[in-house]
């Protein structure tokens, strides 16, 4: 080891209280330039903490922070990362509508961060030094969790750090891939970076640290050179109570065939033939991607799968993970965070969801049974909460894997699936975890579990399955299941055989360019193109006067202000927002100039109320805005009150059409080339400018940053709040640029005239794809959408129809494309 300089890592003193808590109590702490210092405890012990103020997560309330040498006092993310630090968080902070690329340049400093154009072959040489094939290109929320893993690690190590600070990052890793972690960590080390390095894997932590801290209840329980201190010796420092056993004995007799699989096929896996006993664990290990994930999941119906299962006598449907656990299989999934709890809700509620029928009676829930219920499962779980109110989100991850396995219990199943069960998880709670697995498969009911950790599959199954290529190669019991046996078999089977193809393991090939393509923000545009040409090929079979150059003109001219609605609208639907207020504000604008641009005054009038139009936009957008980020009202809320109060202002100031707007005005903004209105060609520019600046800038990556994710954005240094408030802002300007153009057809002040402009708007992006949890959306989209819904009401015009075909159409086909692309979506990320 060699130390190359006296920077590194210094906290002093830190303390931070959160309600009802103290999560650290006048912690000290300090990583050496060129050494590698471990930093373990239990679940809820402090060290995510300690390390979120680290990285500029959190600010503590007292203490010191030192990065490299440098007091930092005022912490941000970015500023953190700006000063040398950077981190790999135990819960990748991940924004799943960005590609891999894009998050990978979210990662680093602004100084660092290439090109976007060129950030898809940076970010290849990026990800080279974990050694996965990864596609730069993929949406990073398609990614399984040991790829995001990766992702998140080489964001770290692309930012160039000085600090280093890498939080349970090998849980998700099979063998070879912590491996390849533990190289680049020794050489990070040696070449003078701090390494701090947390972890519950002990193993990991004894052949890695040059120094270690244990942490219990916030504070600092010892600090301890390597080799000055026993395994033994920090699992009594951790748990805070010495722990005899960590496995439960294997079973003396598993008893007789319980589940029956035969020829179980699921993506990369291919025709898995097995039989598990009613009293056994079993287990399934292999390098991952080979099959053993998809095995688990499609057991649990959460992946599409062929092939036969019998619980018993009886075939179960394994078609989703519901019609599953009707056949007695019940999935704990890997991802507790996304698929395994409601992070919201209550211990209470996330128990007694999964026995409704005990707590409940007619259809109600009975709040007195629940309650008592709650609490009877929490004491048999060893669950550790203030009470059975606390949202589960704010209980340690130990604490949320024993509600999750309690509830999976309480489901009854026949066959108990345990996906990575106790990933994340200190050594105190694992052997609880593992006790009560045994204890469930004693009872009867068969465990089976998928890890990647083959010290815990040793030690816990009577039976381990190794794959490879998508088969099932090897089975190991008895004296011939070891870690050392599991993971020889892991790297070793299979060697001899042909690997799967490049687009079936890594994604490649024409196929996954078309499916990525589909499941891409540009596809609902070609849906709509489509959809229009039949539209339009069905009017002009009507009369061929549709596509007359008057028509044409027409009906363009009548979508120009929406274009502008509705790319603000879609602004602030990227940042997870919506507004509701375009209408009534366009109504409004409109109404203030009436009383100034009008005919029979001058120039000096007309331009103070442009002037008066454009303040009153920034007001309202201000408004909005401040109302969200500061006073945090739900976007609905926020903007429903500023959509009444314009609406009144309006009726207020004209409770009648009145003012005529000036000809020479209303001249200059209708100017056309040809049929084609210029204010059309404007629009159509200027979402095609958005749409590259969403994608090539960063300010549209901080925006759909903020959306996609806002917790992840906030750790990877994007200002949520500020991009918030600069959307509602471009979004009520966008809005008054619609309402030059609408002011230019109606004429007049119309109090009434913009109200039907705020479903419009909000209907046209949801027809360009947009997803109304924010972080993906098209202005290619938008235009489209806007186009097609113009042509929806032209269309029926020529059709003979009534106006209420044309809400009738536009209802019908806005759900049938959100239904379309949340299904494609849906059976993606499957």
């Amino acid at each position: 080891m060699t130390t190359v300089s006296t920077g590194g890592l210094a906290l002093t003193g830190v303390t931070k209280r959160f309600p009802g808590v103290t999560a650290l109590d006048s912690v000290s702490f300090t990583a050496k330039a060129g050494e590698i210092h471990a930093l373990i405890g239990g679940n809820g012990a402090g060290k995510s903490t300690l390390m979120a103020i680290a990285s500029g997560a959190l600010v503590a309330d007292e203490g010191t922070l030192t990065v490299d040498g440098a007091a930092i006092v005022s912490g941000s993310p970015l500023a953190v990362r700006e000063q040398g630090l950077a981190i790999a968080y135990q819960h990748p902070a991940i924004l799943p509508d960005l590609t891999v690329a894009e998050n990978l340049v979210l990662a680093v400093p602004p100084a660092l961060r290439p090109d976007l154009a060129a950030a898809h072959s940076w970010a290849e040489r990026a990800l080279a030094p974990m050694g996965m094939t990864i596609d730069p290109a993929a949406p990073a929320g398609s990614l399984g969790l040991a790829e995001k893993q990766a992702v998140e690690i080489c964001g770290a190590l692309a930012a160039n750090p000085r600090v280093l600070i890498l939080d349970e990052p090998t849980e998700p890793f099979a063998a070879t891939e912590t491996e390849t972690l533990f190289g680049l960590i020794r050489s990070l080390a040696e070449s003078g970076v701090a390494v701090v390095y947390i972890s519950h894997r002990l193993p990991d932590v004894f052949a890695l640290a040059d120094r270690m801290t244990v942490l219990r209840d916030g504070r600092t329980r010892g600090e301890f050179a390597a080799g000055e201190v026993t395994e033994r010796e920090i699992v009594t420092l951790i748990a805070g109570r010495t722990i005899d056993a960590l496995f439960p004995p294997r079973a003396a007799d598993i008893g007789d065939v319980a589940l029956d699989i035969d020829g179980l096929s699921a993506g990369p896996l291919t025709g898995a033939t097995t039989r598990v006993h009613r009293r056994e664990i079993l287990g399934l290990a292999g390098v991952e991607g080979n099959g053993q994930r998809e095995f688990i999941r499609a057991l649990g119906g959460a992946i599409p799968a062929g092939g036969s299962v019998r619980v018993g006598e009886v075939v179960v449907d394994l078609s989703d993970p519901r019609t599953a656990r009707a056949g007695g299989i019940v999935l704990m999934p890997q991802e507790r965070h996304i698929e395994g709890i409601a992070p919201a809700l209550s211990v209470r509620e996330n128990l007694s969801v999964a026995a409704l029928g005990r707590v409940s009676r007619a259809g109600m829930v009975s709040a007195a049974a629940e309650r008592e219920f709650a609490g009877a499962q929490v004491g048999t779980f060893g669950v550790k909460t203030a009470t059975i109110e606390t949202p589960l989100e704010h209980l340690s991850g130990g604490n949320q894997q024993k509600v999750v396995l309690g509830r999976s219990l309480l489901s009854e199943p026949r066959v108990l699936l345990c996906d990575e069960p106790t990933q994340g998880i200190d050594v105190g709670n694992r052997s609880d975890i593992y006790h009560r697995l045994r204890e469930t498969a004693d009872n009867g009911i068969p465990v089976v579990v998928s890890s990647s950790d083959n010290v815990e599959l040793a030690g816990l199954c009577d039976r381990v399955l190794v794959f490879s290529h998508g088969r099932i190669v090897e089975e190991l019991t008895g004296d011939a299941l070891t870690e050392h046996t599991i993971t020889e078999a892991s790297l070793t089977a299979g060697r001899g055989e042909a690997p799967a193809s490049p687009a079936a393991v890594a994604g490649g090939g024409r196929g996954s360019a078309f499916r990525r393509f589909i499941v891409g923000q540009q596809a609902p545009s070609l849906v709509l193109v489509l959809a229009a040409v039949v539209l339009a090929t069905v009017s002009y079979s009507h009369s061929e006067r549709f596509l007359s150059a008057f028509n044409i003109g027409s009906m363009l001219a009548l979508l120009a202000p929406i274009l502008f609605l509705a790319a603000g609208q879609l602004v602030v639907m990227l940042t997870g927002g919506i507004d509701l207020s375009v209408g009534p504000l366009a109504g409004t604008l409109v109404v203030v100039a009436s009383f100034f641009v009008v005919e029979g005054y001058g120039w000096g009038w007309w331009v103070l109320g442009f002037v008066l139009m454009a303040a009153l936009a920034l007001v309202v957008g201000l408004l909005n805005g401040s109302m969200i980020r500061f006073a945090r009202v739900s976007p609905v809320v926020a903007t429903l009150i500023t959509y009444t109060a314009l609406q009144g202002l309006s009726l207020v100031l004209r409770d009648a059409p009145g003012g005529i707007i000036a000809l020479d005005v209303v001249d200059v903004l209708n100017t056309r080339i040809g049929p084609i209105p210029v204010a059309v060609l404007v629009g159509a520019a200027l979402l095609a400018g958005l749409e590259y600046l969403s994608r090539r800038s960063s300010l549209g990556l901080r925006l759909r940053g903020a959306g996609s994710n806002d917790s992840a954005a906030h750790y990877r240094g994007i200002p949520v709040g500020r991009v918030q408030l600069l959307a509602y802002i471009a979004s009520s300007v966008l809005t008054a640029v619609g309402a030059l153009l609408l002011m230019s057809q109606i004429g007049v002040g119309d109090p009434t005239a913009g109200l039907t402009y705020t479903l419009t708007s909000i209907t046209a992006v949801v027809l360009g794809g947009a997803s109304i949890f924010g972080g993906r959306g098209s202005f290619i989209g938008v235009l489209f959408g806007v186009l097609f819904l113009q042509l929806i009401e032209n269309s029926t015009i020529f059709l003979g129809l009534s106006q209420a075909w044309q809400y009738l159409f536009v209802g019908v086909i806005a759900l049938a494309a959100t239904a379309l692309y949340a299904q494609v979506q849906r059976r993606t990320a499957r």
